[in-house]
């Protein structure tokens, strides 16, 4: 009997690339933690964001069944990527295996975190302080992609971590530069959406940078871009980004 072709193929940078986007495209996702009572997986779902190395971040209530069991073992899954219209396993998908780490106010990323998520989650002002909240990031260990039927990669926690030395620099200085850009070009995330061909709407606008792209929003619509290299400071970021919104198609 012949031995089986693997269904894994080869990892290259189209899957890598793919990965990372189903990842920080993500408004939200299915989380599955071990029930610490029986052992038992336990799935649920949580609003998402990403601190500015592209780890994953959830803010959860301590009462919730996830926050228990995390508190007691911090392994967890991640499932994104979003289904459209036909078999919704024709659509690429990623699980993202994490170590979970808390971050309570006090916390040195707790801040930062709590401005990014809320660029991408406004309506969560209304409880993102209460007491009984709390941050979690999801370090990515391992990660399983599948592009749609016959695509399917596996993946290292590195190839969806942004590893710049200029991640502190341009987080401290993300909303000034998302603010200077904007003053300069007031139609910027208009044009961005137009070239990123998003779907219409008359209100995006840029929610999140990072060395390694952005994102621009609009209600419940989020757009990621990719640069194809890392950014090296916050110039470099808006000079990629006025050459995106700007340049003849």
């Amino acid at each position: 009997m012949k031995d089986q072709p693997s269904p894994i193929r080869e990892t290259d940078d189209e899957a890598r690339k793919l990965a990372r986007v189903l990842l920080r495209s993500a408004r939200h996702a299915a989380i599955a933690v071990l029930d610490p009572e029986t052992g038992f997986p336990f799935a649920s779902r949580v609003l998402l964001a990403t601190d500015i190395d592209g780890v994953p971040v959830i803010l959860v209530s301590r009462l919730s069944a996830h926050t228990k069991a995390l508190a007691k073992d911090p392994r967890a899954s991640l499932l994104t990527g979003e289904p459209g219209k036909g078999d919704p396993l024709a659509y690429g998908r990623l699980t993202t295996q994490c170590m979970a780490e808390p971050v309570e106010n006090g916390h040195p990323f707790h801040e930062r975190i709590r401005t990014r998520f809320l660029d991408r989650h406004p309506k969560a002002k209304l409880y993102i302080d209460f007491p009984d909240f709390l941050f979690f990031r999801l370090k990515p260990e391992r990660a399983s992609l599948n592009g749609g039927f016959g695509r399917a990669y596996h993946l290292d926690g590195r190839d969806l971590i942004i590893q710049s030395p200029a991640n502190e620099e341009i987080a401290a200085k993300a909303a000034e530069t998302v603010r200077d850009l904007v003053e300069r070009h007031p139609d910027v995330a208009a044009m961005l959406a137009v070239r990123l061909n998003a779907p219409e709407s008359a209100s995006w606008r840029i929610c999140g940078i990072d060395p390694a792209g952005f994102e621009i929003i609009s209600g419940d619509l989020l757009v990621r871009y990719e640069f194809e290299t890392l950014a090296v400071d916050s110039d470099h970021i808006c000079s990629n980004i006025s050459k995106i919104a700007y340049s003849i198609p």
